[in-house]
């Protein structure tokens, strides 16, 4: 059985932002760190080399597969920032009416630049994600 390659790791979240090199991107980046500590109380830890992370959930399929996720976090990509909704997105449809540009993938929200997007619905998303998942796996 495969291993999960986005796990915890012991690396410093402010050396990765820190070498962000678009500078807009590395302001963005430490602005989300900000928002996703004041909204989850959870200190960043670094997932894998290129995520940082906030809090985290057991997960166990029927396949018997199982491991630890992140509940809330964001990577600095090249293209956009990612920014990761646990939950998906089908709940929050009217929050994404009202955010700004984005794309989404599964759980992933893809972003240019905070700037453009509403930062209150932002923080609103983040938090209800966040609450649903840790709602759910870690109570």
């Amino acid at each position: 059985m495969s291993q999960n390659k986005t796990i915890p790791t012991d690396l410093s979240v402010h050396d990765f932002l820190a070498k962000v090199e678009d500078e807009n991107k590395r302001k963005d980046s430490y602005e989300l760190l900000r928002i996703m500590q004041e909204v989850t109380s959870h200190d960043p830890i670094m997932w894998g080399n290129s995520i940082v992370g906030f809090g985290s959930y057991h997960y166990k399929y029927a396949t018997g597969r199982e491991g630890i996720m992140l509940l809330t976090g964001f990577s600095p990509r090249k293209q956009n920032i990612s920014i990761y909704i646990m939950a998906g997105f089908a709940r929050y449809e009217a929050l994404m009416k009202q955010l700004g540009p984005h794309k989404t993938g599964k759980s992933c929200l893809y972003i240019k630049k905070l700037s453009e997007v509403n930062i209150e619905v932002l923080k609103q998303l983040i938090t209800a994600s966040y609450t649903h998942y840790n709602t759910k796996y870690n109570l």
